[in-house]
């Protein structure tokens, strides 16, 4: 990755093609954390083939997380039977869950679920889904963050989605998958690149770059109806969008009056307004939590830096956020607030590190060479980005911790531009 990208210098355009998903991304997990939690998940009771896939996807799920240990519970375990505590705690288990699937009425299932603290022999939760043969999966990932959220006090994010670019040969795709890169779809499909992904606060919009006006604009797509608008075409260059945490405004870069600089627009493209000045290049804004200060990457002081600047604008100083090494770009705010993912260039090497934007302590959390495009999970707890492996673009995941690491790729093409999409409720 280069400082220069980050400016679009702009591709020669073709055709706008229609074509459907192809590819599926695979997950493979390559870390796990220490002090795993050790969770019994029983074999779900009644309807055969649907108890063992939803089985089979929670386990992969909190497998995935890397926050806990698969325990072998022995006999299936039904939402209405009280576990074997004795056994289990034998095993190695501190918790289990068990469930039934019934077929209830017009051709749906009924899941009930039930999970239980083995050491306190206590009850934990009874809850309860209606769905149908093609929502398994996604009444899966429901249970999962169940688990998840009544086990570590955090969300669960299997239910969400990502969104990420394909390039394969004279073609890209922006897809969306679900968080362990099934069910994917492509929303977007294009001969000409399309970059910078960005899900909306609620997740049903995503803006991006594409180029397929033989320059660079930003759009918003609405994902239920397929429908896209333009949210900034002026002279020259349009990019790297960001959604306020309102979802009303988008953070933009624009060429329009000379170098690259940062402005806002209503999500609708109308009133656009400076939010900063500077003779250098001002690029990759990230709205803070708050929606109080806008970070981004300036070379403002000679060198690629990350800075943070009031959203108001209003003339305001830009205050400097990074401060070692010559290269720090890709400014990603943690959904808490409290840290900050970017990209940083140590010894040659591209990879991604953490600061606490309190303490100003930073951490490398890879040991890979050319890092790019990092984006937080919505609870915070793992980092998605952009790598490269053989040559090949893939995507990978990393706690923020560092401990927990997952690769994601899509066999014969390349990965790029990943964006964690919000909590689903």
């Amino acid at each position: 990755m280069r400082f220069q990208r980050l400016v679009l210098a702009c591709a020669a355009g073709l055709s706008f093609v229609s074509v459907t998903a192809h590819a599926q991304l695979t997950v493979e997990i390559t870390g796990a954390g220490a002090n795993r939690l050790p969770v019994a998940i029983a074999d779900f009771s009644g309807e055969r083939i649907v108890a063992q896939a939803l089985t089979s996807v929670v386990r992969a799920d909190l497998e995935r997380s890397g926050l806990f240990r698969m325990v072998d519970a022995g006999a299936p375990l039904a939402d209405n039977t009280t576990p074997p505590y004795d056994d289990l705690k034998a095993r190695g288990a501190d918790a289990v869950a068990g469930g039934s699937v019934t077929v209830a009425a017009e051709g749906r299932y009924e899941t009930r679920v039930r999970l239980s603290d083995i050491p306190k022999q206590a009850v934990l939760g009874t809850p309860a889904y209606l769905h149908t043969g093609a929502q398994l999966r996604a009444t899966a990932h429901r249970i999962a963050d169940y688990i998840y959220e009544k086990l570590t006090g955090e969300p669960g994010v299997f239910s969400t989605r990502i969104a990420y670019v394909v390039k394969s040969t004279g073609r890209y795709e922006l897809k969306i998958a679900d968080a362990d890169g099934s069910n994917d779809q492509a929303a977007l499909a294009s001969r000409e690149p399309i970059i910078s992904p960005a899900w909306s606060p609620d997740g049903s919009k995503l803006a991006y770059v594409s180029f397929e006006a033989k320059k660079p604009v930003v759009y918003v797509h609405d994902l239920a109806s397929g429908r896209r608008h333009v949210a900034a075409n002026f002279k020259g260059s349009n990019s790297a969008p960001a959604w306020s945490p309102d979802g009303k405004q988008l953070a933009v870069v624009l060429t329009k009056d000379g170098s690259s600089q940062l402005y806002v627009v209503n999500a609708d493209g109308s009133g656009v307004t400076r939010v900063a000045t500077s003779s250098g290049i001002d690029t990759e804004p990230r709205w803070s939590p708050d929606g109080q200060h806008i970070y981004f990457t300036s070379d403002r002081g000679g060198s690629p830096q990350i800075y943070r600047i009031a959203s108001g604008g209003g003339g305001g100083n830009a205050e400097r956020v990074s401060f070692e090494g010559s290269y720090n770009v890709t400014p990603r705010p943690s959904p808490d607030g409290k840290s900050l993912a970017y990209i940083t260039r140590n010894g040659g090497r591209f990879q991604l590190a953490l600061m606490d934007l309190a303490t100003k302590q930073v951490q490398i959390l890879t040991d890979s060479t050319k890092d790019e495009s990092p984006s937080f999970a919505p609870n915070g707890r793992m980092i998605l980005y952009a790598t490269e492996i053989g040559g090949r673009g893939v995507l990978a995941a990393v706690s923020a911790d560092g401990r927990v690491k997952q690769k994601l790729s899509v066999q014969a093409a390349d990965v790029r531009e990943p964006a964690w999409g919000p909590l689903v409720r």
